[in-house]
């Protein structure tokens, strides 16, 4: 038997395009004539056979069907055959253990397969009941809402009609058929004749858009995080000939977005439509008229066909008091629910297999949301009934702290863990503690902000907000790893928290080996890629290593070797130059990966520019005491400008070049980066941003303009391609990667010095960087490593006065020049320590203080507050 219209009438098409799908799912970016050829073409005709033979496999049996759906053929004619069985779908991202445990399904899809587990079902099933999604787009959630073929029918009706849909339109999937509003474009579609491109591939991904051009697709959905995503590509600048419309909707969009995108899509020739809608509605419920969108962007806009909405007043419980006016109206009067009415509303929810025999148990739907009409007779939301949290007896609006904080320039989610409010903030240049207490009028030590490299979100691209109370939760277990590395970074530990990397806290190469050291003393192994795990991550890690070696990284032993290596060539106790060029290469691999990191531009600006300081200012200070003493050098070597202003002929011109030129290089990549189109082109193609950096760089080691002289060049700001070559090997992660970075640097290196041997140890030394990311060496050696590597700026530094102390007694001046950097890079830690501890109190003190509104007091309050402070 048929169930519904949408399979019935399939066939009726005939040989229209229904389905467009990749055959090499995985393949590179090719050309779009390729890309076409690469994708199989399924009428629908040939896609009613197949989903009548996945049906007759099925049977004519009545049963609850789990299907594991993607974004793929073998998904939709499962599902498509399911129902045309008459089955009831469960349609989901994964047949959990907790859906099978409670509903017991009689077959179970997965990959397209069937797994029948019983012939007969084991359920009553309600003849009108079709279909099972989890609510809000969540996954494996045993609360089901329960969807009747009517419902299916009526929203693809709707939806198909506002959006005049017709038969030569092709939608791309970016979201998943499980979650309503991505099956909601397969069934409106399908309802119409047009055709699908089902892909599972990103809107980052430069392959989904030569799949959309050589398709030639006219829509696209999109959520709001797939809104941010589009941005990071350069979207508005893209040539889409074909695109017709781009839906949005799972969740609020800023006014100002869709302002935004209402006028990209009028000057580029597409229409942007809001629409806005639930899983219990099938769908859609509204739909905002793109010639209104910029007009009216905070609205949802009108009822979709066959729909309406009314607006019921609630009980106002004394609580609604930050809520009622959160569209910024000076509307003071009841608060009123947005009630929907339709034949898209569910038949009702199911928690239990006994559900499923019910028949309507909903008329209306009532949409937790707070709105308004306009006098142009658009409904507007303004606020959520159910989203608030209670602390300290307040009552607090969540989704107008969240409206706040991203009207601040802060990406957050915002929930509660029942005593405190837990702020997650997507890579904040700032920390948005005190802007969230004087939003929801708390205390700031109620207030737990939790920084982390993306917002938890679910499949849908919806914030998923018990992940986010989770974050405020402390790691199971803990070896210190917090107050390591506030130790380490000097920081304030209360300011640390679970999901903080280093990376994320601001550590730069200068921080890394001190902190790799006491890492690996605390784990007893060092995980190649610790700097980007979390400190919960790394206290999760089950102590082990070996008492007879340890993990080094490579840079830090190339840095080691490299000072022994310069330090004794300079001595004369023997001679092999090299050294200090792949220290430039190891340098730009530390720029990549503690600096060119996914914070925001202006903290990535600030890190780097903060590590430039670290190296700048001490040897600055050093050569300004020089210069009380005696002429070694300049004033223009206290500005680490010589390589630029001269003189170049001076017996210390070439001292501190490598340092000189470092800054430069490492100045000029930080306001590289930072330049939005530079920034978003490294943010999508890190590798080959780095590789064009590398080629337009290695220009100049073959042609100099004449800017040095020859002898001169390989110890000049011309050497830069050092830099970009080792911030190329960080951004390598596949061995043809690495192949091409190599392949650069053997092409260069040979008769840039005019010196076989010292070539050969550049050479050899960044292949080495470029292929072994770490390197297991006796623990001694790795302790020895550790030191010199750190202190290897001083070293370098001061030995051009240490050495000649000692005259021709070549191994006690190496040891006294090693030993002096030691010494200086322990002095000026303690030196930051002691000056940074009165700023980690006075930031302790301004967080844990707490501010009173007036007339906030009570007993319960104060009860709370002396649980904080405890």
């Amino acid at each position: 038997m048929t169930f519904h219209r949408i399979v019935a009438h399939l066939r009726s098409f005939d040989d229209r395009i229904a389905v467009l799908c990749s055959l090499a799912p995985s393949a590179n970016v090719m050309a779009a004539d390729s890309v076409a050829e690469d994708l199989r073409r399924v009428t629908y005709a040939q896609l009613a056979t197949l989903v009548e033979e996945f049906a007759a496999e099925l049977g004519p049996t009545r049963r609850l069907v789990a299907l594991a759906a993607r974004n793929d053929l073998a998904s939709l004619v499962g599902y498509l055959g399911a129902l045309s069985a008459g089955c009831v779908v469960l349609l989901t991202a994964a047949v959990t253990d907790e859906l099978e445990r409670t509903y017991d399904p009689d077959v179970v899809i997965a990959d397209g397969r069937p797994d029948v587990r019983r012939e007969t079902s084991a359920h009553t099933l309600h003849p009108d009941l079709a279909l099972l999604l989890s609510t809000s787009g969540s996954t494996g959630s045993p609360k089901l809402v329960r969807l009747s073929s009517a419902n299916l029918l009526a929203n693809a009706a709707a939806i198909a009609e506002y959006l005049a849909i017709g038969p030569d339109d092709r939608a791309s999937t970016t979201l998943p058929m499980f979650y309503c509003y991505g099956l909601s474009v397969v069934h409106s579609y399908l309802l119409r004749g047009a055709s699908l491109l089902l892909t599972e591939r990103s809107v980052l991904d430069d392959a989904f858009w030569d799949e959309f051009r050589a398709c030639r697709a006219t829509s696209f959905a999109a959520v709001p995080y797939t809104i941010d995503l589009l941005d990071r590509i350069g979207f508005s600048d893209m040539a889409l000939p074909d695109l017709r419309y781009v839906t949005q909707a799972g969740g609020r969009l800023a006014p100002e977005r869709v302002r935004e995108y209402a006028r990209l899509g009028a000057d580029s020739g597409w229409d942007f439509f809001v629409m806005y809608g639930q899983t219990e509605a099938t769908a859609r419920m509204a739909y905002l008229p793109p010639d209104l969108a910029a007009e009216h962007p905070d609205c949802i806009g009108v009822p979709v066909p066959g729909g309406e909405f009314s607006l019921e007043p609630i009980e106002d419980t004394g609580g609604h008091e930050r809520g009622v006016d959160l569209g910024g109206h000076g509307n003071t009067e009841t608060p009123h629910e947005l009630v929907y009415h339709g034949p898209n509303v569910m038949l009702g929810y199911a928690t239990c297999p006994a559900d499923l025999a019910l028949g309507r148990t909903v008329t209306a739907l009532h949409t937790g949301d707070l709105a308004r009409r306009t006098p142009e007779g658009l409904y507007q939301v303004i606020g959520r009934r159910s989203r608030f949290a209670k602390i300290f007896g307040l009552r607090i609006d969540l989704q107008r702290l969240e409206t706040g904080l991203t009207a601040a320039g802060f990406t957050v989610c915002c929930t509660d863990d029942d005593e405190l409010l837990v702020v997650a903030v997507e890579s904040p240049a700032t920390d948005p503690t005190d802007t969230a207490a004087q939003l929801a009028g708390l205390p700031i030590a109620s207030v737990r902000v939790c920084p982390v490299e993306e917002l938890p979100r679910l499949p849908s691209g919806k914030p998923d907000y018990p992940a986010v109370r989770t974050l405020s939760a402390p790691a199971p277990q803990t070896r210190d790893i917090r107050a390591l590395y506030a130790t380490a970074l000097g920081l304030d530990p209360a300011l640390i928290r679970p999901d903080s990397t280093f990376v994320d806290l601001g550590g730069n190469s200068l921080t890394y080996v001190t902190t790799a050291a006491r890492v690996e003393r605390a784990l007893g192994k060092l995980p190649t890629d610790w700097p980007t795990m979390t400190i919960a991550e790394l206290d999760r890690i089950p102590h082990g290593g070996s008492r007879f070696g340890r993990t080094l990284d490579t840079g830090t032993l190339l840095r080691a070797a490299a000072i022994v290596l310069i330090v004794s060539s300079h001595i004369g106790l023997y001679v092999l130059w090299g050294a200090a060029h792949v220290l430039l290469g190891v340098a730009g691999f530390n720029f990549a990966r503690f600096a060119v990191t996914a914070a925001p531009r202006a903290e990535r600006l600030r890190h780097a520019l903060r590590t430039v300081a670290l190296i700048a200012v001490p040897t600055a200070v050093w050569v300004a005491v020089t210069l009380l003493f005696t002429d070694y050098y300049r004033w223009q070597n206290v500005l680490l400008l010589n390589k630029i202003l001269g003189p170049f002929d001076s017996d210390t011109a070439g001292h501190l070049w490598f340092i000189e030129v470092l800054v430069y290089f490492m100045v000029a990549a930080a306001l590289l980066t930072r330049i939005p189109p530079v920034d978003a082109l490294e943010r999508r193609e890190p590798f080959w941003f780095a590789m064009g950096l590398l080629v337009i760089t290695a220009l100049l080691r073959f042609q100099p303009f004449g800017l040095y002289p020859a002898p001169d060049v390989p110890f000049s700001p011309l050497a830069a391609w050092f830099f970009a070559l080792g911030w190329a090997a960080a951004k390598a992660t596949s061995g043809w990667q690495r192949l091409l970075v190599s392949a650069v640097l053997l092409a260069c290196v040979p008769g840039y010095f005019d010196a076989p041997d010292r070539e050969r140890l550049v050479m050899a030394g960044l292949l080495v960087l470029i292929w072994l990311p770490a390197i297991r060496v006796p623990a001694l050696v790795a302790m020895a490593a550790a030191i010199l590597a750190d202190s290897s700026l001083f070293a370098y530094l001061l030995h051009w006065q240490v050495y000649p102390l000692f005259g021709q007694h070549h191994v006690a001046a190496l040891l006294a020049s090693l030993l002096a950097g030691v010494a200086a890079t322990r002095m000026l830690a303690e030196v930051r320590r002691r000056c940074e501890v009165p700023q980690r109190w006075a930031v302790s003190l301004r967080s844990g203080l707490p501010s009173f509104r007036s007339g906030l007091d009570g007993p319960d309050l104060r009860r709370r507050l002396a649980r904080q402070f405890r």
